[in-house]
């Protein structure tokens, strides 16, 4: 089997394909649009990508054309010698990945479906507008700061609303630059609301998106978020391993006779544990008599809020993982039931 490794890159990448000897048989650079034309014309081979912002769509390619597929970690291409002795080019890179896959089997990263791929985009330029409306807004509270302007308080969206109010207090009035300021953050409040509809509408017509918002604090976008960064369910042997992919459970750091255990390892993608919390705090606040929320509190009692609400996360994270597993909907009462039947 041939060995055809590709350093990608935006415009074009570098092909090293060898044998299963070893030998180079082919070197070239090739323009990274036409890479699907040139795998469908190889024989079956595996072909190795380093993880970048195009390998899933080169590795779709590659799984089209029936190839074996390895998408290396970033983290691990530096142990294999990418980049040793400050020296990193293309040509070496894609040299150095394809021999190494013709001595190991070289590890890969999930590829996720195009499906999963493109919610978690979805996703992704929702937040950047929320982002984007927040700098917007902080920097008009400055401004109102800076001349006193006394601004009630009220939503994100009423905002401009709520500064004009504000404003007919001051002679002068709102400058035009501020106006201007608002009228953006008034358009990015719409676009913002369309996002929400649309990502509403995808998590509707989704029954595993259905049952995970069963759960209190579990909206469309945390569902789909959820659903999207694990794939497919049949990775994770128990809700424990979702919980360590997510980075939400407490690390270590101990040596010899030191045991120390840290805070949570962070390992995993950031925007889930973003909306696991924010899922946490509107559950926590919904529903405090639910068993979940009671054990929440025992913790707060010793360590704190934040740490109890990271803690629920992280009952939430396993929560969603029994949901989709066992194609079942939220019972906040099940524990307390099973509990009197033992």
């Amino acid at each position: 089997m041939q060995h055809v490794a590709i350093d990608l890159g935006g415009k074009e990448s570098w092909i090293c394909v060898r044998d299963e000897a070893a030998q180079i048989l082919d070197e070239h650079r090739c323009a990274t649009a036409h890479l699907g034309r040139f795998l469908r014309r190889q024989p079956v081979s595996r072909v190795v990508l380093e993880t970048c912002s195009e390998a899933f769509h080169v590795a779709d390619a590659a799984l089209e054309a029936e190839h074996e597929v390895r998408v290396v970690p970033a983290t691990l291409v530096r142990s294999l010698g990418v980049g040793s002795r400050r020296t990193k080019t293309d040509q070496r890179d894609a040299r150095i990945l394809s021999e190494a896959s013709c001595r190991i089997d070289l590890p890969s990263v999930h590829v996720p479906a195009a499906v999963a791929r493109e919610r978690r985009s979805m996703c992704t330029l929702r937040e950047q507008l929320v982002a984007s409306r927040t700098a917007l807004i902080n920097c008009a509270r400055g401004w109102a700061r800076q001349h006193a302007v006394q601004i009630r308080s009220g939503t994100s969206p009423t905002f401009p609303k709520r500064l004009r109010a504000a404003a007919l207090k001051m002679e002068q009035g709102l400058p035009e630059s501020v106006e201007r300021l608002l009228a953006v953050i008034a358009v990015a409040t719409e676009q913002i609301a369309a996002a929400d509809k649309e990502l509403l509408q995808l998590a509707e017509r989704d029954p595993v998106c259905q049952r995970l918002m069963s759960v209190p604090g579990v909206g469309p976008v945390t569902a789909l978020r959820f659903v999207a960064t694990l794939d497919d369910i049949e990775r994770f042997p128990t809700a424990h391993s979702v919980q360590s992919f997510l980075g939400l459970v407490p690390g270590e750091n101990s040596s010899s006779q030191r045991k120390q255990r840290t805070g949570i390892t962070k390992a995993g993608p950031a925007a889930v544990r973003v909306v696991l919390v924010q899922a946490a705090w509107h559950f926590r606040r919904r529903r405090p008599l639910d068993p979940v929320s009671r054990w929440a509190h025992e913790i707060e009692k010793r360590r704190g809020k934040f740490i109890a609400t990271v803690a629920v996360a992280r009952k939430l994270a396993g929560i969603l993982f029994a949901l989709w597993r066992d194609g079942s909907k939220y019972e906040p009462q099940y524990e307390q039931r099973r509990t009197r039947s033992t």
